[in-house]
């Protein structure tokens, strides 16, 4: 080998070393990043002590609105139902999905910062894919409530008994709990290319995927598709359900009995229709429509919306559970004529 062989050879190899020491200086793995960082929610302090109440106010509202229903189908034994129970399941369920996201984004906004940790996020990223995957399938399960209380009214004790829907309900929560595990163990397997800044308030699976390098994040990838061709089954039950709800309701000859069945289900149907809506949204809408602003306000609607507002949607046109919750309240007692008589005297 001559000398000028030699010579192009060592420049080769220094400059291949050189190469592959940048290339591990320009993206660290998995286990050089230590913390994330949210996408700030303003940028002046009083925006975000703004935003720190406002936050509040909605937390607050949520714990009330599922803390008196849980409570009160729990201790109101005319409540004890599957209707009901699949609701108290619900509401516990919506209680940790808010619970999971807004304190930490509290927190952000009150002390002025924006990290998470790898495992504070980690357990994040679990614990609200376990809530919002055990809701949509308890959502279903309640459809088939719905469908054989109206539909088989005659079977509804048989096939809807205590064991069935404690099974149900079990499922629910057991199918929830596998989807997490599945989905954090394969987003924090991934090796992080693009930084550790994630553009949402929370940890989301996929703004993390971002950050992942070229091709490294297709099996999360081929996780998500596998799940949402289970959810458009699940969705495909719910609307089956409720055509067939539809044309039971529309063949009952009382009219005070098509408006009972009615008013059972719209509660359901409102909710399924929020959950759906929102979700799908911020989640399948064409990339051309997708900003930091609006990824954040979307992700908003779906997981924090739905929660606060489920309550307040089962209890319009509930008279037994409004009932139930005004036995708990001491103050509900008082009717506004009460309050008049108390104020003129």
């Amino acid at each position: 080998m001559s000398d000028y062989e030699n010579c192009l050879v060592l420049s080769l190899s220094s400059a291949l070393r050189t190469e592959l020491h940048t290339q591990e200086l320009q993206m660290p793995n998995i286990s050089s990043i230590s913390e994330f960082l949210f996408l700030a929610l303003a940028d002046t302090r009083q925006l975000q002590l703004l935003h720190f109440w406002l936050l509040l106010g909605i937390y607050l509202a949520a714990l009330l609105g599922n803390g008196l229903i849980s409570t009160a189908v729990a201790c109101d034994h005319r409540l004890h139902t599957p209707m009901y129970f699949f609701l108290l399941n619900l509401a516990l369920l919506d209680l940790g999905c808010i619970s999971t996201t807004l304190p930490k984004a509290m927190a952000n906004a009150l002390w002025h910062t924006r990290a998470i940790s790898y495992a504070g996020c980690a357990a994040q990223t679990f614990l609200f894919v376990f809530l919002i995957s055990a809701e949509y399938f308890l959502l279903t399960m309640m459809s088939y409530d719905r469908y054989i209380a109206i539909c088989k009214p005659l079977h509804y004790g048989t096939l809807l008994g205590s064991r069935a829907c404690a099974t149900m309900a079990a499922a629910a929560w057991g199918t929830g709990v596998l989807n997490a595990l599945l989905h954090t163990a394969s987003t924090f397997s991934l090796p992080l290319c693009q930084g550790n800044a994630v553009d949402q308030f929370f940890c989301e699976i996929p703004h993390i995927l971002k950050l992942s390098c070229s091709q490294s994040y297709l099996r999360e990838v081929g996780l998500i598709v596998f799940s949402v061709l289970v959810l458009f089954g699940c969705f495909a039950f719910i609307l089956f359900s409720y055509v067939q709800i539809f044309r039971a309701v529309l063949r009952m000859p009382s009219e005070q009995g098509r408006h009972k069945a009615f008013s059972t289900c719209l509660p359901h149907l409102a909710v399924v229709s929020l959950f759906l809506s929102t979700g799908f949204f911020a989640n399948l809408r064409p990339p051309s429509l997708s900003s930091p602003s609006l990824d954040l306000m979307m992700a908003f609607l779906y997981s924090v919306v739905p929660p606060t507002l489920n309550p307040l949607i089962y209890s319009m046109r509930n008279q037994e559970l409004r009932h139930a919750v005004r036995k708990m309240v001491p103050w509900s007692h008082f009717s506004r004529d009460k309050l008049l008589v108390c104020l003129y005297k």
